[in-house]
């Protein structure tokens, strides 16, 4: 089987107005804006050129993305805390602007989620053994990125 053809761009205007799309359908971290460029066989110094009229241009917000990365991925995959810091710092997210944006989810709210979660998970189990049924939804809203003394609460606090 024949592999796709990569596309090379050699001229900076072209890919500056590919990448400008490439931002503008949806929100992107600077760092997946400079794998594409660099995927396109473009030279480091068109690249940063590329990355520096995006973000003039607002195009390109490290802060805006990383605010839609959490709310997205908090109210639509239920993910915590922990999953979420762990997709942003994959995302070469600056630590400050990861700190500023999991403050946008509301602590009420968080705590709703794991618990609609729990509730969830709890419906789908077989395990009769009240101590194996808890540490197979503990293990499960670990997996989803919620802390552990927030998950041990919201069982205590049910009858799940």
């Amino acid at each position: 089987m024949d592999s796709p053809k990569k596309i090379k761009i050699t001229d900076e205007k072209v890919a500056l107005a590919k990448a400008e799309h490439f931002c503008a359908y949806q929100e992107r971290a600077q760092q997946e804006v400079r794998d594409k460029l660099y995927d396109w066989g473009l030279w480091p110094d068109a690249v940063e050129n590329i990355i520096v009229q995006l973000i003039g241009e607002n195009f390109l917000n490290e802060e805006r993305f990383a605010k839609s990365y959490v709310q997205g991925k908090f109210k639509q995959k239920g993910w915590g805390r922990i999953k979420i810091k762990q997709g942003l710092k994959i995302k070469r997210i600056p630590d400050n602007l990861l700190k500023k944006a999991l403050l946008t989810i509301d602590g009420d709210e968080y705590f709703e989620m794991l618990t609609k979660i729990l509730s969830k998970k709890a419906a789908l189990l077989t395990e009769k053994v009240p101590y194996k049924r808890r540490y197979k939804l503990q293990q499960y809203a670990l997996s989803r990125g919620f802390e552990t003394d927030l998950i041990i609460d919201v069982l205590k606090n049910s009858e799940l």
